[in-house]
């Protein structure tokens, strides 16, 4: 019998970790490298979300939505450190440094570029990558008042290549994703351009215990808009 584990099954498990560490875990002050984190759009109370669903039009890239599903494990996200840098796992996240969001269950990043989301006609965000290795369009800024990006604190997100900014847009799709938010690009830091930290596990420094990086693929099943 076989004692390997899929992408999936690791994944699986680590949702549950994460739920329950999220649950216990002390109040840290800020947001850290490694952390895996939630965020909430302050103006539409919805979590940044993702899954194997591509867009029909634009990119046809996988989609990248808002949900108002506070428990749904298709929300969190790794912090990690832009392309070609280094982000030490448990170090604060300064504001003004740039770093990646990496889907944790499908392993794309959050990503922009120059397509047209579907809804708004505003710039389209996806997610972009395979093993979490994409390019230069996925990295972000963080726009935030203080030195370092608190828990709880409202940040903004520019996108490095567009100088777009991350927003929810408050339309909402229909089938086969009914109900959830367009995510789109704005050229100006709108109201719904601000982002919270949520749910999530937030690493201190030097601790590796929820560093888990399976190497294990599975496929997925692909559906479109």
């Amino acid at each position: 019998p076989t004692t390997s584990m899929s992408w999936c099954q690791v994944c699986a498990l680590f949702i549950l970790a994460v739920n329950f560490l999220s649950s216990v875990q002390g109040e840290l002050r800020y947001v850290t490298c490694g952390s895996v984190l939630k965020l909430q759009n302050t103006e539409h109370s919805v979590r940044l979300h993702s899954h194997d669903i591509k867009y029909g039009s634009g990119s046809g890239q996988q989609s990248v939505t808002g949900t108002d599903q506070m428990d749904d494990n298709n929300s969190h996200w790794v912090l990690k450190a832009k392309r070609g840098g280094s982000c030490p796992r448990g170090e604060p996240v300064a504001c003004g440094s740039t770093v990646r969001l990496e889907h944790l269950t499908t392993r794309k990043n959050l990503h922009s570029h120059h397509f047209v989301s579907p809804l708004s006609n505003n710039q389209e965000i996806s997610a972009f990558g395979d093993s979490g290795e994409g390019d230069t369009g996925d990295n972000w800024t963080v726009v935030c008042s203080s030195d370092f990006w608190e828990r709880g604190a409202t940040v903004r997100l520019k996108h490095v290549d567009t100088d777009m900014w991350l927003c929810a847009s408050g339309q909402t799709y229909g089938r086969p994703i009914g109900g959830q938010m367009e995510i789109c690009g704005l050229g100006h830091p709108a109201s719904s351009c601000y982002w919270k930290s949520a749910e999530g596990v937030y690493l201190r420094e030097g601790d590796a215990t929820l560093a888990l990086r399976a190497t294990a693929h599975t496929s997925h099943s692909h559906q479109e808009l």
